[in-house]
């Protein structure tokens, strides 16, 4: 994986190599929020956390990279409100706003949104710059999802921190690495378009 700076069309990001029309953004929000739905169904309890490790933040952050902000964020939102409405695709099946790792859907729209403004501007084209938008992308999560724990449940800021942050942080690391090899390689593969 070369950290070499790539060559970077201003203003691009994966989805925009798809010809545009209104049906390509509709596919693509719509997309996003299923492949989030999707991905939040690889899931595992964490013992002593309310909150399970699962697929959305790593479909939430590459949805929003490879969407753009506004893409990302509309993705998302759909993602949310159909949660939220009793759509059962949020981790392990469930849905509404009731529940204490709400907080942490909601930093994904916020996080999509960024890594999307992001990816505009270059960031996903190189290993090291995917790791930084990865990062502050996650950073983003929990700084929503942490504080709407410890709201929700009566937790303490450090109880929250240690049950809704501390046991993600290798599973973080691990999903950043991916999207560390998956993106920068997506656009070498698009070549000459990008």
């Amino acid at each position: 994986m070369s950290t070499a700076a790539a060559p970077v069309r201003s203003g691009l990001v994966l989805a925009d190599l798809v010809p545009a029309s209104r049906v390509r953004d509709v596919a693509l929000v719509v997309g996003g929020a299923v492949l989030t739905g999707l991905a939040a169904q690889v899931s595992l309890p964490v013992p002593g956390s309310p909150v399970p490790v699962s697929g959305q933040t790593f479909a939430a952050l590459l949805v929003g990279t490879a969407l753009g902000a506004r893409r990302g964020f509309l993705s998302l939102g759909l993602y949310a409100v159909a949660g939220v409405a009793g759509v059962p695709w949020f981790a392990q099946g469930a849905s509404g706003y009731g529940m204490p790792s709400f907080g942490y859907i909601l930093g994904m729209l916020l996080a999509a949104t960024v890594v999307g403004a992001l990816a505009r501007r270059g960031a996903d084209r190189t290993v090291l710059r995917t790791a930084g938008s990865m990062v502050l992308g996650s950073a983003i999560i929990y700084a929503v999802g942490v504080p709407y724990l410890a709201a929700a449940t009566g937790m303490s800021l450090s109880e929250a921190v240690a049950a809704g942050l501390v046991p993600f942080l290798i599973g973080d690391a691990l999903k950043a690495a991916l999207a560390m090899g998956a993106l920068p390689t997506a656009w070498k593969l698009a070549g000459p378009r990008a």
